[in-house]
Protein backbone atom coordinates (compact mmCIF):
# COMPACT_ATOMS: atom_id res chain seq x y z
CA UNK A 1 0.00 0.00 0.00
CA UNK A 2 1.18 3.49 -0.57
CA UNK A 3 0.31 6.65 1.23
CA UNK A 4 -2.46 7.68 -0.52
CA UNK A 5 -4.38 3.70 -0.27
CA UNK A 6 -3.59 4.06 3.42
CA UNK A 7 -4.96 7.39 4.17
CA UNK A 8 -8.17 6.42 2.25
CA UNK A 9 -8.24 3.03 4.17
CA UNK A 10 -8.02 5.28 7.27
CA UNK A 11 -10.79 7.92 6.10
CA UNK A 12 -12.93 4.92 5.55
CA UNK A 13 -13.30 4.06 9.04
CA UNK A 14 -16.40 4.94 10.52
CA UNK A 15 -16.52 8.78 11.79
CA UNK A 16 -12.44 8.88 11.24
CA UNK A 17 -11.59 12.51 10.67
CA UNK A 18 -7.64 14.17 9.61
CA UNK A 19 -6.37 16.72 10.90
CA UNK A 20 -2.93 18.31 11.40
CA UNK A 21 -2.13 19.42 14.90
CA UNK A 22 1.80 19.00 13.95
CA UNK A 23 1.86 20.82 10.83
CA UNK A 24 1.36 20.31 7.69
CA UNK A 25 3.72 17.34 7.21
CA UNK A 26 2.26 14.92 10.08
CA UNK A 27 -1.36 13.68 9.13
CA UNK A 28 -3.52 12.85 12.71
CA UNK A 29 -6.61 10.23 12.01
CA UNK A 30 -9.28 10.40 14.64
CA UNK A 31 -12.22 8.68 15.86
CA UNK A 32 -14.35 10.07 17.98
CA UNK A 33 -11.17 12.90 19.63
CA UNK A 34 -9.26 10.01 19.89
CA UNK A 35 -6.05 9.14 17.89
CA UNK A 36 -5.77 5.82 15.94
CA UNK A 37 -3.53 6.81 13.36
CA UNK A 38 -0.58 8.98 12.36
CA UNK A 39 0.90 9.54 8.68
CA UNK A 40 4.09 10.99 7.75
CA UNK A 41 6.97 11.29 5.13
CA UNK A 42 10.63 10.01 6.62
CA UNK A 43 13.14 11.94 6.09
CA UNK A 44 16.07 9.60 7.36
CA UNK A 45 16.93 11.99 10.43
CA UNK A 46 14.50 10.08 12.89
CA UNK A 47 16.69 9.54 16.41
CA UNK A 48 16.91 5.83 16.41
CA UNK A 49 15.24 4.50 13.44
CA UNK A 50 18.88 3.67 11.92
CA UNK A 51 17.72 5.58 8.42
CA UNK A 52 15.03 3.16 8.00
CA UNK A 53 12.16 6.09 7.53
CA UNK A 54 14.28 7.60 4.50
CA UNK A 55 11.57 8.48 2.06
CA UNK A 56 8.96 6.37 2.94
CA UNK A 57 5.65 7.31 4.47
CA UNK A 58 5.32 5.88 8.02
CA UNK A 59 2.34 5.21 9.36
CA UNK A 60 1.89 4.84 13.36
CA UNK A 61 -0.65 2.28 14.05
CA UNK A 62 -2.13 1.44 18.74
CA UNK A 63 -1.41 -1.80 18.61
CA UNK A 64 -1.28 -4.77 21.33
CA UNK A 65 1.84 -4.94 23.27
CA UNK A 66 2.35 -8.67 22.54
CA UNK A 67 1.68 -8.39 18.85
CA UNK A 68 3.49 -5.54 18.71
CA UNK A 69 6.76 -7.55 19.34
CA UNK A 70 5.78 -9.94 17.11
CA UNK A 71 5.12 -7.98 14.16
CA UNK A 72 8.45 -6.12 14.80
CA UNK A 73 9.93 -9.09 14.57
CA UNK A 74 8.54 -10.69 11.94
CA UNK A 75 8.88 -7.53 9.65
CA UNK A 76 11.32 -5.64 8.95
CA UNK A 77 9.24 -2.54 8.21
CA UNK A 78 7.46 -2.40 11.81
CA UNK A 79 9.57 -0.59 13.98
CA UNK A 80 8.67 0.79 17.72
CA UNK A 81 6.59 3.27 17.41
CA UNK A 82 8.50 6.82 16.35
CA UNK A 83 7.60 9.66 18.79
CA UNK A 84 5.26 7.33 20.85
CA UNK A 85 4.50 4.97 23.17
CA UNK A 86 7.44 1.89 21.99
CA UNK A 87 5.14 -0.44 24.05
CA UNK A 88 1.45 0.09 22.74
CA UNK A 89 2.79 1.90 18.73
CA UNK A 90 4.03 0.75 16.47
CA UNK A 91 5.80 2.57 12.96
CA UNK A 92 4.64 0.92 9.65
CA UNK A 93 7.60 2.17 6.76
CA UNK A 94 5.24 2.01 3.66
CA UNK A 95 8.38 0.71 1.47
CA UNK A 96 5.93 -1.79 -0.04
CA UNK A 97 7.64 -4.86 1.77
CA UNK A 98 4.18 -5.54 3.60
CA UNK A 99 1.11 -7.33 2.34
CA UNK A 100 -1.77 -4.70 1.54
CA UNK A 101 -3.92 -7.26 3.89
CA UNK A 102 -1.79 -7.30 6.88
CA UNK A 103 -1.66 -3.32 6.93
CA UNK A 104 -5.31 -2.81 6.63
CA UNK A 105 -5.51 -5.46 9.56
CA UNK A 106 -3.14 -3.55 11.57
CA UNK A 107 -5.50 -0.24 10.67
CA UNK A 108 -8.35 -2.68 11.89
CA UNK A 109 -6.81 -3.44 15.14
CA UNK A 110 -5.49 0.32 15.73
CA UNK A 111 -9.21 1.28 14.83
CA UNK A 112 -10.90 -1.25 17.20
CA UNK A 113 -8.05 -0.55 19.97
CA UNK A 114 -8.93 3.06 20.41
CA UNK A 115 -12.91 1.78 20.27
CA UNK A 116 -12.73 -0.30 22.98
CA UNK A 117 -11.52 2.15 25.44
CA UNK A 118 -14.42 4.50 24.65
CA UNK A 119 -17.62 4.81 26.52
CA UNK A 120 -20.35 1.99 25.38
CA UNK A 121 -22.41 4.89 23.91
CA UNK A 122 -19.54 5.81 21.54
CA UNK A 123 -19.22 2.04 20.99
CA UNK A 124 -22.55 1.27 19.68
CA UNK A 125 -22.53 4.62 17.55
CA UNK A 126 -19.17 3.23 15.37
CA UNK A 127 -20.38 -0.57 15.71
CA UNK A 128 -23.46 0.12 13.73
CA UNK A 129 -21.23 0.75 10.79
CA UNK A 130 -19.31 -2.18 10.95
Amino acid sequence: MDNIQVKQYLLGKAEAIEYFPFGDNVSVFKVKHKMFATLSLGNGNEKGTQGKMAGHYCVNLKCDPEEAVMLRDIFSAVIPGYHMNKAQWNTVILDGSIPSGEIERMIDNSYSLVVSKMPKKDQTSLLIHL
